[in-house]
């Protein structure tokens, strides 16, 4: 038998014409293959870059063009068929004769909109191309193609067709923007398929209600997406949908338009040119978005439920004292990362095995570690820091894999070992700014100078700003301190420690703030309102952020050891400052308040400006507190005063420009 395997291969290999016909057959295969969903690995901008599901749907059809059509969810600034028409690169007259309205008509918010475009072959991927020009400066690749598009594109397509390295973007690059796109393989035109419909899939979505919404069956949207019966699919990632007919208005997911709006036409399923199935098929959206509203209320309260049991006090030994190198998350319950929604993240982190770890470690040598159960490593020749830690780690995990911002510590990927969660973080050199600015060794050798303070305020403001505006959903840090400030080779900031940071409630939105029973963190960087009512808003961060530019200025900790409540709060920085820039004197009062580290090299004006800032961000009313972007916004004129000032000149130090007595 084996002597018959062995002619058979031989005969394969020294006969072309076999070779030519099983060449054949592939190639036929591949034109009647359909296109591989995306299966949310879009959100790992720096990995599956040669996975042909990130980077677009294959050319494998017959035709190397095609009519097609893209869906977009309305959302100002882009809520008329002209703003749409502009991004994607559609003709306006198109999109507003598709759904019915004029040029001009602001559709309402979340309304599902249709968009006819050509979608041509470019090389391996079926596309549409657009343009955008990046207007603010803390855009990304990821936020363009997740927020911008929706989806439609992804990080992976626009890194590999756009010069411009992913970390050094600026405002006014004007960026090449492959929009999803596809046209029916042989097999589907065989069928009747004329027409490829790219969805960007809602929450609480499934195959079933697509193709109901569509008036399509099941099984094709499965075969059109190499989907497996009863498969995942996630939210805001784009499905193909075969067509056999043009589309025409899909059912909105916004509210019925108020008296003042001028009623449209009501909404029809695709294909559909009967009144009669175009009111049934309105009946089964309405009773499908009822269904989808209860499923939705269901989840909320599951949320809810679940992040009041997972909450609970750090211990006391915790709140105070050293220094929480990367992620000191609180053992909030034992288990693994997997748990609390987190089965999926394997898609968008890199899933490290124990073996390559101890590897980069030396089987975690001392001579490896960092600080605590923190050490370096290195995986392909970059540095890492690699942390273990216990208990449930998922909360840090799920926002730091749709994170991406210079000022944000970047996380790599992951390991589960024998119960214990390693986590693979990008290389911060410096190690933690309370270090550089408490610790005896860093204040002697090499202490942080004036600029590099400004500096460090500022990174931290952008990345906070991030977080707080630039982030969907915007989330509040809640631990924000010296010792969660990592500095990297250049002495630049990236924010860490995500294990207690939380989005607003949803139905809390309007009132902006949240509250808890469980106050935890450390001591001088909380807010009264969170201390005394459980309060959480941005503010909170803001009170804490204030903190951190505080102990830039002074060289002090946040808060000192006290026997008391009445001392405790004396002891305090947030305390302290008032006290320095209030009354008499003000100008030998700050000088004494300085670092005596710096040695008086510093613009003592913009010293007043930065504390008196730091003053409003520590302020006991929240509402007296400003927000994140006009710190950042002040923080940026001091940084460049700073970095025009010339320390030989003391023409500032000298100067008589403070609004407070001295």
């Amino acid at each position: 038998m084996e002597r018959r395997l062995l002619s058979s291969s031989s005969f394969l290999l020294s006969n072309p014409f076999v070779f030519f016909f099983l060449f054949l057959f592939h190639s036929f295969h591949l034109l009647q293959a359909q296109q591989t969903y995306v299966n949310n690995k879009q959100l790992a901008c720096y990995n599956y870059n040669n996975d042909s599901s990130v980077n677009g749907f294959l050319c494998n059809g017959p035709s190397k063009s095609c009519s097609s059509y893209l869906t977009f969810r309305s959302l100002y600034p882009y809520n008329t068929p002209i703003a749409i028409g502009y991004l994607l690169n559609a003709d306006p007259s198109a999109i507003a004769s598709i759904n019915k309205v004029t040029e001009v008509t602001n559709i309402p918010t979340d309304t599902l909109v249709l968009i006819p475009v050509n979608c041509p072959c470019s090389g391996k991927f079926y596309q549409h191309n657009a343009s955008y020009e990046l207007k603010q400066k803390l855009e990304t690749y990821f936020t363009v193609a997740n927020n911008t598009y929706q989806a439609l594109t992804t990080c992976q397509a626009l890194m590999n067709q756009n010069p411009y390295d992913s970390r050094n973007l600026s405002v006014g690059l004007k960026l090449e923007v492959p929009l999803r796109c596809a046209c029916p393989s042989r097999n589907q035109t065989a069928n009747g398929v004329k027409f490829l419909l790219t969805y960007l899939i809602a929450e609480g979505d499934s195959v079933a209600e697509i193709g109901e919404m569509f008036g399509v069956d099941e099984q094709s949207i499965n075969v059109a997406n190499e989907l497996t019966s009863g498969q995942t699919i996630y939210f805001f990632t784009p499905i193909l949908v075969p067509l056999k007919t043009k589309p025409t208005i899909i059912k909105s997911t916004s509210p019925p338009p108020s008296p003042s709006q001028s009623p449209e036409s009501p909404p029809v399923v695709p294909g559909s040119n009967s009144s009669n199935k175009k009111w049934v098929f309105v009946g089964i959206g309405i009773a499908a978005g009822l269904v989808l509203l209860a499923l939705s209320g269901c989840l909320v309260w599951f949320l809810r439920r679940r992040r009041t049991r997972q909450a609970k006090p750090i211990p006391e030994d915790k709140k105070l004292g050293g220094s929480a190198y990367y992620s000191a998350v609180p053992e909030f319950r034992s288990g693994s990362v997997f748990s609390l929604g987190a089965r999926n993240v394997t898609d968008s982190l890199t899933l490290y095995n124990f073996e390559e770890l101890q590897k980069a470690t030396e089987f975690f040598s001392e001579g490896h570690r960092i600080k605590g159960s923190v050490y370096r490593g290195k995986i392909n020749g970059d540095d890492a820091a690699i942390k273990s830690m216990k208990g449930d780690v998922s909360n840090e995990i799920n926002i730091l894999k749709q994170i991406n911002h210079s000022n944000v510590i970047r996380l790599s990927g992951f390991c589960v070992h024998q119960g214990s969660t390693y986590l693979v973080y990008e290389f911060a050199e410096k190690g933690s700014l309370s270090d550089w600015l408490h610790e005896k060794e860093y204040q002697s050798s090499c202490p942080l100078g004036w600029t590099q303070r400004v500096q460090i305020a500022y990174d931290m403001a952008d990345g906070l700003n991030y977080l707080h505006n630039y982030t969907n959903p915007p989330y509040i840090h809640k631990d924000l301190k010296s010792s969660n400030i990592l500095l990297d080779a250049n002495f630049r900031a990236k924010i860490t420690n995500f294990g207690l940071a939380r989005t607003l409630e949803e139905e809390n939105q309007e009132e902006g703030f949240q509250l808890t029973r469980h106050v935890v963190g450390t001591q001088g960087y909380l807010a009264p309102e969170y201390i005394e009512n459980g309060v959480v808003t941005p503010k909170l961060d803001i009170f804490a952020f204030g903190v951190v530019m505080l102990e830039l200025l002074s060289g002090r900790e946040a808060a000192t050891a006290a026997d008391d409540d009445e001392k405790k709060a004396e002891s305090s920085l947030s305390s302290t400052i008032q006290l320095v820039l209030e009354g008499e004197n003000v100008r030998e009062k700050l000088r004494g308040f300085m670092d005596p580290s710096l040695r008086n090299e510093y613009p003592l004006d913009l010293a007043f400006s930065m504390a008196q800032l730091a003053m409003n961000c520590v302020a006991y009313d929240l509402n007296s507190r400003p927000a994140i972007a006009d710190v950042f916004l002040s923080l940026s004129k001091i940084l460049s005063s700073s970095l025009d000032w010339d320390p030989s000149d003391n023409n500032l130090q000298n100067s008589g420009s403070f609004s407070h007595g001295r």
